[in-house]
């Protein structure tokens, strides 16, 4: 009977097996970058990798460019473990939060998970592999949620690469809504008869100034940042129609109702003295993340099997201010974690620079480390089985309850 270490071994060994493959599929992603909702390519290079490698792989699973890669005993039995690919890109700057290397680390734990429920000698549960699209804006994962996606998963994780040195294996992440208003005037000559119009241009700048000017009184832990959409048609016009979206941040989804109200107040005032008119919409909301303790030390345990050096608590106190992501909403439903690990790049995600670097040679071994650290966690959880579960679950509704009540 293999031992819990003899089938992390040959998970990691499996990982080292493929890692060529990994890197194409890595490569081929990142060669190609697809926006939100249109990862098609990703789609296919990643569903045919797993069904290659040997997993039952469900296409265009409840979204067009979602997908479902599972192995190992039938619905129902024993404990699914779920890591999750990401494949969606950035507008004009492509894989600048290495999503090619998300999905790559996902593949790749998959397979080590999957060698080590067929060394195992007995039935320990199933993996499954979950394709997400749509991160970056979208909310893929929600959609997925809503079509039940995670109701038969036990755990959920991932990995995502930030710059150097940024290893931990419980970040914070933001919970976040978007916020989208359009501004309706009077169209008329900007210089023959200007005083015929009313200025839609005037109301989405005002609005902008509003914004501007509360941050002063603003939680330090509180984020907005926003862009005019469509400030008109030409200069000889008076716009009649302008548009403007706003991202607000929030570290719980209960602080994030009282920034809501604000902002609204916000494009109202713009509105009114202006003499426009207006509507708005949230969409896309984003829990904030909750990452599970003990599942976090697990793979923080496994990762220093490797070497990896993680950040001080000092340290992780500076991340507080982080992003946002739908891996939040995904970890109110099931247990999870969303590590980061470091390129060897000192510029942060979201620019040309680490576009660079996740499309690198250098950024393999972290990449393949994570996958291994993921597949070995998820060998934990398999291996102490359903009694272990429980105790994951209790800290689970604990967590549950604790963020909605903040």
């Amino acid at each position: 009977m293999a031992t819990r270490e003899s089938l992390k071994t040959i998970a990691s060994e499996v990982i080292d097996k493929a890692s060529t493959d990994l890197n194409e599929l890595s490569q081929e992603i990142w060669k190609n970058p697809e926006l939100n909702f249109n990862e098609h390519h990703a789609h296919k290079v990643l569903t045919d990798f797993l069904e290659k490698y040997g997993f039952d792989v469900e296409r265009h699973y409840l979204l067009d460019t979602a997908f479902r890669a599972t192995y190992g005993g039938s619905s129902g039995g024993g404990l699914n473990v779920c890591v999750i690919c990401e494949y969606d890109a950035l507008p004009d700057i492509g894989h600048a939060c290495g999503h090619n290397l998300i999905a790559e680390c996902g593949a790749g734990a998959g397979l080590g998970i999957k060698a080590a429920l067929e060394a195992a000698g007995k039935p320990l549960g199933r993996v499954t592999v979950l394709g997400t699209p749509a991160e970056e804006g979208g909310g893929g994962k929600v959609h997925l949620i809503d079509g039940g996606a995670f109701k038969d998963i036990d755990l959920a994780m991932m990995c995502h690469p930030m710059e150097r040195d940024i290893n931990t294996p419980s970040p914070p992440a933001l919970a976040m809504i978007e916020f989208y208003v359009t501004f309706y005037g009077k169209a008329a000559h900007a210089s023959y008869a200007p005083w015929e119009g009313i200025n839609a241009l005037d109301a989405a700048i005002m609005f902008y100034q509003n914004m501007s000017v509360m941050r002063q009184q603003l939680k330090p832990t509180w984020r907005v940042h926003g862009v005019i959409t469509n400030g008109g048609a030409k200069p000889n016009i008076i716009p009649e129609k302008t548009e403007v979206c706003f991202y607000l941040r929030t570290p719980t989804s209960m602080e994030l109702e009282d920034l809501k109200t604000k902002t609204i107040t916000c494009a109202e005032g713009a509105a009114k003295s202006t003499g426009c008119k207006l509507e708005y919409k949230f969409e896309s909301l984003m829990l904030n993340l909750i990452n599970n303790k003990t599942l976090a030390e697990l793979f923080a345990e496994n990762a220093k099997t490797f070497g990896v050096k993680f950040m001080s608590k000092k340290e992780e106190e500076k991340l507080a201010a982080n992003g946002s992501t739908d891996m939040g909403n995904v970890t109110y439903e099931v247990p999870g974690i969303h590590p980061f690990f470091g390129l060897q790049t000192d510029i942060a995600c979201h620019t040309r620079e680490f576009t660079d670097a996740t499309g690198s040679m250098e950024a393999q071994e972290p990449t393949l480390t994570n996958a291994k650290c993921l597949a070995m966690t998820a060998i934990d959880v398999l291996c102490r089985g359903e009694e272990f579960m429980k105790q994951i679950r209790q800290e689970f509704k604990e967590d549950l309850k604790m963020n909605k009540s903040c």
